[in-house]
């Protein structure tokens, strides 16, 4: 296809990569079919009017704001390649304008649903200090080491949040046979009930669960909303497992509960990161610690890259996107994320 007629894509997915996102087949039909204009997302407004006048799709979430969009008037979409939809544009008026802002966040749902119960294994069985106290001679072998173990099979299990991410979790614990109940403010309690989970108020998730898996996202409503109330009404002992950001939880109020041995936890995600080399969590004992690396694969990076292709394919057409999430009215400007930093 000639280069002129070919629709323009800017693409602007930092810290993301054209590389990292697509294949090396769907790299060159992301080519092959479209012409792509490369760009830090702060270069975006700074553009060529004549550039931004035929762009058609925008990967990534720069900063855009009203002034340049309205220099966009063959825009389609703004296909978001990070699992957050970040406060950097007018979304009113893009839903005005019938623009749609889509994300690809789904793809992260199986990766970090599988990390996530790796994690309460750990906690449940003590695999890595076991594994610690081993290489250093220091292991309790048969019924003395397991002084503290528990089953997650036909556990009280505690979902907060029901996106993907929530849903991905259920299948998986579903096998274990657990009392699975989920709490989302969101979702009617019908549609928790149709994926077979049970559901609950926060105060009963608090109170009954031998595991927590906390994977909202984060909205103006709901920063740190786990707090030391919260952590004082779960179970002794209890496993709190952090999937999603830092944000919903007062994270010194977490970890002052595990240091008090009130509850043991998990997290994937913290209040800074990277974090300082002498935050108090390193160090703290019956607290799992991850990198923030539970969702990042190559294979949740390259199913974003086919995505992508086949919604741009189904808009070409006039048609729908069917594969991205589409970002919702009523709730996009409730939305409290932090952009990523980090792939």
């Amino acid at each position: 296809m000639p280069r002129s007629s070919r629709p323009l894509v800017i693409s602007a997915p930092h810290p993301r990569s054209i590389d990292l996102i697509f294949s090396p087949e769907r790299r060159a039909d992301l080519f092959d079919r479209y012409e792509l204009v490369e760009v830090e997302p702060d270069a975006v407004a700074g553009l060529a009017p004549n550039l931004l006048n035929r762009a058609r799709y925008v990967l990534g979430q720069p900063p855009l704001g009203l002034e340049t969009l309205r220099q966009m008037p063959q825009l389609k979409s703004i296909l978001n390649v990070e699992s957050n939809l970040i406060d950097n544009m007018p979304y009113d008026y893009l839903f005005e304008r019938g623009i749609h802002v889509l994300t690809t966040g789904a793809v992260f749902a199986e990766p970090v649903a599988e990390l996530g119960l790796a994690m309460a294994l750990d906690l449940a069985r003590n695999v890595t200090d076991a594994d610690l106290d081993f290489r250093n001679g220091r292991e309790k072998w048969g019924y003395e080491g397991n002084t503290s173990a528990r089953l997650i099979s036909g556990a009280q299990i505690g979902i907060v949040g029901f996106g993907d991410l929530g849903r991905a979790l259920a299948r998986l614990l579903q096998g274990f046979r657990a009392q699975i109940s989920a709490h989302d403010p969101w979702l009617p309690p019908s549609m928790l009930a149709e994926q077979g989970v049970q559901p609950a108020d926060l105060d009963t998730l608090l109170g009954q669960s031998d595991f927590l898996f906390v994977v909202a996202a984060v909205t103006r409503e709901n920063q740190g909303f786990l707090g030391a109330d919260a952590f004082a009404r779960m179970k002794k002992g209890a496993a709190f497992i952090l999937l999603s950001r830092a944000e919903v939880v007062d994270f010194d109020a977490l970890m002052q509960a595990v240091s008090q041995n009130r509850i043991c936890a998990a997290s994937d995600v913290f209040p800074e990161e990277p974090l300082p080399a002498n935050h108090p969590v390193r160090s703290l004992k019956g607290f799992i610690r991850s990198a923030h690396r539970a969702g990042a694969l190559t294979s949740a990076f390259q199913k974003m890259g086919e995505m992508v292709l086949e919604d741009m394919a189904l808009m070409d057409q006039g048609l729908p996107p069917m594969r991205c999430k589409r970002a919702e009215r009523e709730t996009v400007s409730r939305m409290r994320s932090r952009p990523v930093t980090q792939n």
